[in-house]
């Protein structure tokens, strides 16, 4: 299974996928747990270049952040696909769609061509946008990067952007309310898998 994770900085995803992570391995599952930008040392540095880095043009965001995805799908996800093992991934295309496609206003159709291109259309079997209110996400997150400093309203428009992504991939993309105890969250995650197998 290739898994993703997504949400607005500060919703909770990334414990969830951490939590996944662990409870695939104590099925006695073989998981890779990777997150982006990152998960290869040239996407560690392009995540550099992305988030302490310079003020850029959304296109050059956009691309940046499907070339670390490039090299990570061709360094990391594909191969452990091919071993049989179970990918947990924290973020994926679903960011750049709501990101740079929406909320930067460069066009879902258009960020989607890229990184299919990028990643040779690789998809994940299932993602889980983990929803919380945006201003409740955007107050615990830590606000140390250049997106994350963006602001509230550039916040809630990713929020907004999420949930359009929802509707419009809705066999692949399952909304999850992050308004619970992440323990609470981790059970439904992991009874929505259930389902799918």
């Amino acid at each position: 299974m290739f898994l993703t994770f997504e949400g607005v900085d500060g919703s909770g995803k990334t414990t969830q996928a951490n939590l996944l992570a662990k409870a695939l391995r104590a099925e006695g599952r073989e998981v890779v747990a990777t997150r982006e930008p990152g998960g290869t040392p040239l996407g560690e540095e392009v995540r550099q270049i992305l988030l302490d880095g310079l003020e850029m043009s959304p296109w050059a965001e956009a691309s940046l952040f499907a070339a670390a995805r490039a090299e990570l799908v061709e360094r990391v996800i594909a191969p452990a696909l091919e071993a049989g093992q179970d990918v947990v991934c924290d973020r994926y295309i679903d960011s750049s769609l709501a990101y740079q496609g929406i909320a930067r206003e460069l066009g879902v159709e258009r960020v989607l061509e890229l990184n299919l291109a990028a990643t040779h259309a690789l998809l994940p079997d299932r993602t889980f946008l983990v929803l919380v209110d945006p201003g409740v996400a955007f107050q615990r997150s830590s606000q140390s990067d250049r997106i994350e400093r963006e602001g509230e309203r550039f916040h809630r428009a990713v929020d907004e952007a999420y949930r359009s992504l929802a509707q419009m991939f809705p066999d692949r993309i399952t909304p999850i309310d992050g308004n619970r105890t992440p323990d609470e969250i981790a059970e439904e995650i992991r009874g929505r898998l259930r389902e799918l197998s």
